[in-house]
């Protein structure tokens, strides 16, 4: 008997025809000798209308009454999908992160796990019970309401996949797993039957929307085998996400991720000396804004110099208004702001031992006359700063260039 903890996001519980499927598919594995914990999203589109409905209210809602707003779209589903098994005969009971004690911090809206108590759900599966858990929700030690922040479904059903070592977690979304690129971009697009945890984290971080990363990096961390499932088709495969060692065939690329919410700024001509650069990016960092991509460069003048970096464009107009204010400290010529710039990467574990990947990436973008403003590498990854109108053409194109590196043969 298999131990599984499965995740439904919000398209797979949208419609009462929808719940009704998710039900029939999990009595059909429970019924192939399965135990089943099972983590929800809200019905899509609940929490944007709970968020609408908090600002017709006050327009600058507590961020401790939000969290017990918007923890109810995930109680509404626990509910209604723990009826749908009881009609077809299957035992099933619900619980919300409370209820089963999903202990974490005190941050609002963005909550890290901390411990699961799991004695009540390794009771209800004693007593040969589906258990349906709350996703995205937990409860700090003073017994207040949290939120995992936005995809923290995922991060739930990864976390008690850990906490129960369980044989595997399934994430059960509206794709039918991780694809070499976007296939909405790149029609050509393959699914991969398996991809490491790094690879999977890196692609997650550079704008692939499949995972939310903090679930990545909880089963990196535990070690848990993680798969992503389509719940509109009957038998998918997906893909499995694992252990490098686990991986047998390591290809030099194994996919292409893009980010459409990148902003760039820059500061022409300011003092090359130590501290510009601490001065500059302090005060963007101080005002709780990630900065991603970052070049200083020399200038006309060895004693200038520029600095450009990249931010997410929801905190473009603030970094605007910081800059202006710093601009003047270190005496900068001119501050330049863009935000119709993205970024596409090229992510795999096989560049680690292969030369040439930079060079052929570039070469495929000036074949087609994109010109790269920003690069950013690691070992695993090359990510490039582009104009924002050549997206699609440089997805495509480095999807062409790079489709003999991405075959994989590994079955999972």
């Amino acid at each position: 008997m298999s131990l599984i903890v499965q995740k439904y996001g919000g398209t797979s519980l949208a419609s009462i025809e929808r719940i009704k499927a998710v039900a029939e598919k999990i009595k059909k594995i429970k019924d192939d000798n399965n135990q089943l914990v099972v983590s929800v999203s809200a019905m899509s589109g609940e929490t944007n209308r709970l968020i609408k409905v908090a600002n017709q209210i006050h327009n600058n809602p507590s961020v401790r009454e939000m969290d017990v707003l918007l923890t109810t779209g995930e109680q509404i589903t626990i509910s209604l999908l723990s009826m749908a098994l009881h009609q077809i005969n299957c035992d099933a009971i619900s619980y919300t992160g409370p209820q089963v004690q999903i202990i974490t911090d005190s941050k609002h809206g963005k909550a890290r796990i901390k411990t699961i108590q799991d004695h009540k759900i390794r009771k209800s599966l004693a007593e040969n019970k589906v258990v349906v858990i709350a996703g995205f929700q937990g409860v700090d030690i003073n017994g207040n309401i949290t939120t995992l922040g936005r995809g923290g479904s995922d991060t739930t059903a990864v976390a008690l996949s850990a906490t129960l070592k369980a044989d595997e977690c399934q994430i059960y979304t509206d794709v039918d797993g991780v694809y070499t690129a976007d296939p909405r971009i790149e029609p050509n697009a393959k699914r991969m039957n398996v991809v490491s945890y790094e690879e999977m984290l890196e692609m997650s971080s550079l704008g692939s929307k499949v995972l939310q990363i903090r679930s990545v990096e909880f089963a990196s961390k535990y070690k848990v085998p993680l798969r992503v499932l389509s719940s509109m088709i009957e038998k998918p495969k997906g893909t499995l996400i694992t252990d490098e060692e686990n991986i047998m065939e390591k290809v030099l690329i194994s996919g292409i991720a893009h980010n459409k919410d990148e902003a760039k700024l820059s500061l022409i001509n300011v003092a090359n000396e130590p501290g510009t650069a601490y001065k500059i990016l302090s005060a963007i960092s101080d005002a709780n804004i990630e900065i991603d991509m970052i070049i200083q460069g020399a200038s006309d003048n060895e004693e200038m110099t520029n600095l450009a970096f990249t931010v997410n464009r929801n905190d473009f107009d603030n970094a605007k208004e910081i800059l202006k204010r710093i601009g003047n400290e270190v005496n900068a010529k001119d501050i330049r702001y863009d935000n119709k710039v993205v970024k596409v990467s090229l992510v795999g574990v096989g560049m680690r031992s292969h030369t040439g990947i930079a060079s052929r990436m570039f070469k495929a973008l000036h074949k087609e006359n994109i010109n790269i403003q920003m690069i950013s590498t690691s070992e695993i990854k090359i990510s490039v700063i582009i104009d924002e109108k050549y997206l699609e053409l440089a997805v495509r194109s480095l999807h062409d260039a790079f489709k003999l590196d991405m075959i994989r043969e590994d079955n999972f």
